[in-house]
């Protein structure tokens, strides 16, 4: 898409951001995205970053740099959230999104970036994949309570 600019992402952007939440997964999270939002840091919002086309956004990704979380060190990148308006996915956002995240971590130090997905969320599996990921050394645990 040649009219789309990748900008960093800003508070503001926060009735953007619910709006395509909304779209994607069918129902409003605002007060979620406020918490979220409101906690980006400098550093986080140096690798979150908002797409728009025509002045309008229409896709976001969110990452952030580890502080020693977990025992992983600071050269370490996470890929929180993508998310990308259902009229504009499958064109290449999502790619430019991640690619300007990457260029942007790589800048900040990060040698490794992970990002958690789902097994059976195939399609983003394969977005992940085409990027270049592959299975990492880690193991998600849970408990269910």
């Amino acid at each position: 898409m040649d009219n789309v600019r990748i900008r960093n992402l800003k508070k503001e952007d926060l009735n953007a951001i619910v709006e395509i939440d909304q779209k994607v997964l069918g129902q409003s999270r605002r007060e979620y995205w406020e918490r979220k939002l409101e906690t980006m840091d400098a550093r986080a919002s140096q690798a979150s970053f908002g797409a728009e086309v025509e002045g309008r956004v229409v896709g976001f990704i969110l990452g952030d740099v580890s502080g020693w979380e977990f025992g992983v060190p600071d050269t370490i990148g996470w890929i929180d959230t993508i998310g990308v308006e259902p009229d504009y996915q499958k064109k290449g956002l999502a790619t430019a999104l991640a690619r300007e995240l990457i260029k942007n971590l790589k800048s900040l130090g990060v040698k490794t970036i992970y990002t958690l997905v789902s097994w059976d969320d195939w399609d983003l599996l394969q977005f992940f994949r085409a990027m270049g990921f592959a299975r990492g050394d880690m193991i998600n645990l849970e408990l269910k309570i």
